[in-house]
């Protein structure tokens, strides 16, 4: 695996990370949340519905708890006709007096 003996050894003194059960219930109500919302819930909006569910976060909490568990925004493209289509428009005048009938 290309690891230093030194590192693998340092890497088991290092004490396992544990999760509060406070995070996992606060990840386990973000993600559905995130995807009821069409992935584009962020943090301010998510921080406000969990406010409004009696949890007490803060905006930076949330973005960086969003951000361990993945949650990227997508932001939609709004559609935007790039072409008007009049079809009862009037035809161009030949102001080049141009013969187009062979």
């Amino acid at each position: 695996m290309k690891v230093s003996t030194s590192a693998f050894y340092a890497w088991i003194k290092r004490p396992a990370h544990i999760i509060s059960a406070n995070e996992r219930h606060l990840s386990r109500r973000m993600k559905p949340l995130f995807e009821k919302r069409r992935e584009s819930l962020g943090s301010r909006k998510m921080m406000k519905k969990l406010r409004e569910e009696g949890v007490q976060i803060g905006r930076y909490r949330v973005r960086k708890r969003m951000s361990k568990l993945g949650l990227v925004v997508t932001q939609r493209v709004a559609y935007k006709a790039t072409t008007v289509r009049k079809h009862s428009a009037a035809v161009a005048d030949n102001l080049l007096n141009r013969c187009f009938t062979k």
